[in-house]
């Protein structure tokens, strides 16, 4: 009967003393709770009168979930002892009920909807929600939730949002990713939970609307991950790491598995080869998994790789957009067949492998390699969203992998005309030992334009340099290029530290004001020119713009030399001051850039007081000196580009300098001879003394017949034999080609041709005439 129609049985009194199953489906009340209810608590409206009297008729019931039923019910009296009636058996036929239009809603509503009772029993499910659960409705009704589902951590929370409900009355709203019992795949949904009360307002069980809303969860997934990979990818110029950064994005929340792999000639910082029809070479520069090891790799990282034709990622390459591939299509069996020949180790890891990727890495037109991306464990296919999203990562990847290359390939070239410039084997001269460290900065901003150098001059003396320019890259390198010849330049024309400075400041001011690229015009320059002589121990200095030297005297003792540094480079129109010390034998000068002492994290007089602390440490030479300054001064990352320059002085005793006053008398030209040809054979050196002879008396003759007094002769036994003669006179000799008839006018091409070479310098008094020629072997 109950299978039949739906029956209840009702005492004299008029309560419910038995409830079918059927009864329960037509109203969702199930027995527990409809037998012992007056049998008026179920009418939601007096039966009619007829209905009453012929005990057969359509009544109005109330169901459970607070609608009403309309019913046509037939009442059959039971009778008692005394013949008596003892209660009434009712029933409705099966399929007498039409739905109305609300149960039509609730059905065929395309989200999943159920009703549960106080105690999380199904009373009633539309059809979606059957299928999402994968059985029929009455599988489920009058079963505890927990009873129907897996005991797991998404339906025990769906479970305490039900309870939750019923324990505050007031409605709640989530959202969840999990399983459908129906489907193995996971989904996400937004799950509204409301209370349902009857006409007293009495809880009476909870209302539940889930609706699948999956796609857009992926789509807020793809979102999120653009604006992470955004500022995760290009954290650095390096290649390598920024595809790393690109697999740590996208594994494991879009991909199992992760490959990136580039052409060769984007890593060596060169313009690529073009494409041919066979075989695709890649690098494997980065791969990541959601399984520790990444065991799906076929390929090592570092390792070249030969892409056939018809794999993935060549076409991908080849046609320039994004391949989707998925299991049972026969390109991406054959790929993945190659790769499990080629690693058989990895192959169970590659069992479940059902849908790829493969995205081609390209920027401004450059195609720079390809990133993979594999799906193993997550069961969706990857579709026409996932390529769209998947393009524009790489897209962004590609840029940031192509700022790279082309960042290598600037500090590359930057570098390499830098170091074509500097000096490589600083000149062989006896004034000071040196040693030197260059350290190119690591920052995005490039190579800067710090130099140095080491320059001989006349008499023994030497020129120590150190200069930065403002500004990184190229054009700063090209700019410190032009300084450094410059000063070389300047140098060679003996001019003092002070008068060099303002000349290098004017080029520097017309430099900037002759070019019209306005990053150039702004570029200045700082620079640090001394002088050291030997003989008088003396070093001369002027700065623009530059720290000051630091000085070590063999006491230990460590300073920075007093100095009033000019204005940089390209200011103008402002004097340059020189100073002047004298230095024991033995002292060290420190000459260096700002990136070595300044840095927006340092204080400038704390690392000065470390550089001076450094440079006392006890060391077994120059070189291993400039290490420890280096070691204990820079941060592990400097900002800057770093020069240090270090001379430890030498002096030339009077025993290797002779000095003679010459009277401004043509005669005493045949004494000087005679005295500079002693001299010489006191030094042993009687070989050299025909050429000196020659060279002593045509520069006297020159500065007594052409020149003013005072007059003086020097000679200097250093690594070369130097002769010098200085007069009053500032008027600076020049070689000329003399006639047949000229009386003069050969002397100063025969000392040129007799000697290695020679020179003349501006003195404080008048001017110096030098001349140098190798020293005797023995």
């Amino acid at each position: 009967m109950e299978h039949a129609s739906a029956a209840a049985i009702i005492d004299a009194r008029g309560t419910v003393t038995g409830w079918s199953d059927g009864a329960r489906r037509l109203t969702g009340y199930p027995a527990e709770e409809a037998v012992g209810w007056p049998v008026r608590e179920l009418l939601a409206e007096d039966p009619p009168p007829e209905a009453v009297a012929t005990l057969a008729g359509t009544v109005v019931l109330r169901h459970r979930d607070g609608s009403s039923v309309a019913l046509h019910l037939t009442a059959c009296p039971v009778l008692g002892e005394g013949g008596g009636p003892a209660g009434y058996v009712i029933t409705a036929p099966p399929g007498e009920r039409e739905p109305s239009l609300t149960e039509r809603a609730f059905q065929q509503a395309s989200m999943s909807m159920s009703v549960f009772d106080t105690g999380q029993h199904y009373l009633r499910l539309n059809e979606a929600s059957c299928q999402v659960m994968g059985v029929p409705a009455e599988t489920l009704l009058g079963r505890y939730f927990m009873d129907t589902v897996l005991d797991v951590g998404y339906n025990r929370g769906f479970l305490h949002h039900l309870e939750q409900v019923i324990e505050t009355g007031r409605p709640t709203r989530y959202e969840s990713y999990a399983h459908a019992p129906s489907s193995n795949r996971e989904h996400a949904w937004t799950t509204e939970m409301w209370p349902v009360r009857d006409a007293d307002g009495q809880l009476i069980g909870t209302g539940m609307a889930a609706f699948d809303s999956t796609e857009q969860y992926w789509a807020r997934q793809r979102l999120a991950l653009l604006n992470e990979a955004a500022a995760a990818i290009g954290t650095s110029l390096d290649l390598v790491r920024t595809a790393e950064e690109l697999i740590g994005v996208v594994v494991p929340r879009f991909a199992d598995f992760a490959s990136v792999d580039l052409f060769d000639w984007v890593l060596g910082a060169e313009e690529g080869p073009a494409l041919t029809d066979t075989e695709v070479p890649l690098r494997r520069v980065a791969h990541g998994s959601r399984t520790g090891g990444t065991p799906e790799a076929a390929v090592h990282l570092g390792e070249m790789d030969f892409y056939p034709s018809f794999s993935p990622p060549a076409r991908a390459i080849r046609e320039g957009r994004v391949i989707v591939s998925q299991a049972g299509e026969p390109a991406f069996m054959r790929w993945v067949a190659e790769r499990n020949a080629r690693a058989p180790a990895g192959q169970r890891h590659r069992a479940g492998v059902h849908s790829m990727m493969a995205v081609p890495l390209r920027a401004r037109g450059t195609t720079l390699g390809v990133a993979v991306v594999v799906r193993i464990s997550q069961s969706d296919d990857y579709g026409p969203d996932d390529a769209v999203f998947a393009e524009e990562l790489a897209s962004r990847a590609a840029v940031c992998v192509d700022n790279a290359r082309r960042f290598a390939r600037e500090r590359s070239t930057a570098l390499a005309l830098q170091n074509s410039l500097l000096p490589k084997g600083l000149p062989g001269q006896a004034a000071v030992e040196v040693a030197h460290r260059y350290l190119p900065s690591g920052s995005l901003a490039g190579i800067g334009g710090d130099w140095f150098d080491v320059i001989p001059l006349s008499g023994g003396r030497v020129a120590l340099v150190v200069g930065d320019v403002v500004g990184h890259g190229i054009s700063s390198s090209a700019t410190m290029g032009r300084l450094c010849t410059a000063v070389r330049t300047l140098a060679d024309v003996d001019l003092p530290p002070d008068e060099l400075l303002t000349h290098l400041d004017d080029l520097v001011t017309h430099l900037a004001g002759d070019d019209s690229d306005d990053e150039v015009a702004e570029l200045g320059a700082t620079c640090l020119y001394a002088v050291y002589d030997p003989v008088s121990r003396r070093l001369t200095f002027a700065a623009a713009g530059h720290p000051p030297p630091a000085l070590v005297l063999p006491d230990g003792t460590a300073e920075c030399v007093p100095m009033t540094a000019g204005p940089p480079l390209g200011v103008g129109g402002l004097p340059f001051e020189a100073g002047e010390v004298e230095l024991p034998e033995g002292a060290i000068v420190a000459l260096y850039t700002d990136g070595l002492v300044e840095d927006r994290d340092r204080d400038i007089d704390h690392t000065t007081s470390e550089l001076c602390r450094a440079l006392t440490a006890p060391a077994s030479s120059l070189d291993a000196l400039c290490d420890t300054v280096l070691k204990a001064v820079l941060p592990e990352e400097p900002s800057d580009d770093v020069a240090l320059l270090l001379a430890r002085t030498r002096a030339l005793g009077a025993d290797r300098v002779a000095t003679w006053d010459i009277p401004p008398d043509p005669a005493q030209v045949a004494q000087a001879r005679q005295d500079a040809t002693e001299q010489l054979t006191a030094w042993g050196l009687d070989e050299a003394a025909f050429v000196t002879e020659l060279v002593v008396s045509e520069l006297v003759t020159n500065a007594i017949r052409y020149g003013e007094p005072p007059v003086q002769l020097r000679l200097i036994r250093d690594r070369t034999l130097i002769c010098e003669v200085s007069d009053g006179s500032s008027t600076s000799p020049h070689l000329r080609r003399a006639h047949a008839y000229d009386e003069g006018g050969r002397g100063l091409l025969l000392v040129a041709q007799l000697t290695q070479r020679w020179g003349s310098r501006q003195t404080g008094s008048g001017k110096t005439i030098w001349a140098e020629q190798p020293l005797p072997p023995g």
